[in-house]
């Protein structure tokens, strides 16, 4: 087999390609709003498919270099943090507890799922667990640092294939579920929507031309430096606690110390049109981020345990929808607000933080702002979830 490196500058260059056909593909189809499905997973969803399809035919593998994918994804929280005002983390105090409650009963259902679907195949039922909360809330990360235990220590060789498929399976899933589940949860309860002229992340689709001075631009993007430079030291910092914690939740803190504390402080440190320059940079970020996430998938590891694989992911969808709309709306308020929550919260079940974010900014831009709900997922997603999915795991295996 042959591989193929794209160089990360002709990378990142496609990405931009692959980002406006989704764009595109949104502004021209009705269908794709109503249903609030993110412009990233278009194109890179497509590329994926094409990758794919050059690797059947011509055995070829492509291989992307992303380096700048991780820095995109501080970026977007940096900015998240810096359009945080202390007001709404207050009050998001609540919601939050019982968000993060929430989270802690579906890890352990979707555990059960995952080896009671292992131990009807025959397979070792901690097998299971690779297809459970591991690789869907936990992601690939999480999946890669399993997997040596469950290869050589469980005997489970086919661990890592298992959890990184199940991943793919869930990623791509994610990515089409919160639009419609938020979409069916306005409709059915006619629901008052946001408004669109103070959006956290980017603009409305309505609005497809924004007057902003690029000096407002400039503005916005020196303060994300700061805001990442400042994370980058409480990484330092927390690591050397003993606590370990994804970057990006470092930079999220950052952007809202930043905001809060600092800001009020130097009431003239201001530019006209900062608050819109941060949310644009922020979609320009996650809409990069999603992209190469998905451009970069490797279907064709999903051929491995096909039937397995099939089986339990649409269990573990099914959970995902019916936990959603039956348990997470209710419990979380039954208004707007807990729909945006609703439409990532899928997200956080199987794929990723961001893809999370994605869903609720596809599902701002077509119904509203959710200021409450872009502080409590994120925060829900990459602090909480990540402490609470790793005793479960520890648990779970050790039985």
């Amino acid at each position: 087999m042959e591989s193929l490196q794209v160089h990360g500058f002709v990378a990142f260059t496609l990405t931009i390609v692959l980002l406006f056909i989704g764009k595109v593909a949104i502004m021209r189809y009705q269908v794709l709003r109503t249903y609030s499905i993110p412009e990233p997973v278009i194109g890179g969803f497509l590329c994926a498919i094409v990758v794919a399809l050059i690797y059947a035919v011509a055995d070829i593998q492509i291989n992307f270099q992303l380096d700048v994918r991780d820095w995109l994804l501080l970026y977007f929280f940096a900015g998240i943090g810096l359009r945080s005002d202390i007001k709404t983390l207050l009050s998001g105090g609540k919601p939050l507890a019982i968000l993060v409650l929430l989270a802690v009963v579906y890890i352990i259902l979707q555990n059960l799922i995952g080896i009671g679907a292992a131990t009807g195949f025959g397979l070792d039922p901690k097998t299971g667990l690779m297809a459970g909360s591991i690789s869907l809330i936990g992601g690939v990360g999480t999946t890669l640092a399993w997997a040596p235990t469950f290869v050589e220590d469980l005997g489970i060789t086919n661990g890592m294939e298992i959890g990184v498929a199940a991943n793919t399976i869930g990623l791509i899933s994610a990515c089409c579920l919160g639009g419609p589940i938020a979409s069916y949860l306005i409709n059915k309860h006619k629901l008052k929507t946001g408004s669109h002229e103070d959006l956290d992340v980017g603009v409305a689709h309505d609005k497809t031309h924004t007057k902003i001075e690029h000096y407002a631009i400039l503005w916005a993007w020196m303060w994300l430096n700061v805001a990442l430079i400042m994370g980058h030291f409480l990484d330092v910092w927390l690591t050397d606690l003993g606590v370990q914690l994804p970057k990006f939740v470092s930079c999220l803190i950052a952007g809202i110390f930043i905001r809060n504390a600092i800001a009020p402080l130097f009431p003239k440190l201001r530019w006209p049109g900062q608050e819109q320059g941060l949310a644009l940079i922020s979609d320009i970020c996650l809409g990069m981020f999603l992209t190469m996430a998905l451009m970069s998938l490797q279907i064709w590891e999903l051929k491995g345990s096909l039937l397995f694989l099939g089986t339990v992911m649409t269990f573990q969808i099914l959970l995902s929808v019916v936990f959603t709309v039956f348990v997470v709306f209710k419990v979380m308020g039954k208004d707007y607000e807990a729909t945006v929550i609703c439409s990532g919260f899928g997200g956080i079940t199987l794929g990723s933080t961001a893809t999370a974010i994605a869903n609720m900014t596809a599902v701002s831009h077509q119904y509203g702002a959710a200021h409450r709900a872009f502080i409590v997922v994120p925060l829900v997603c990459g602090f909480f979830v990540d402490i609470v999915n790793a005793i479960i795991i520890s648990f779970f295996v050790g039985l």
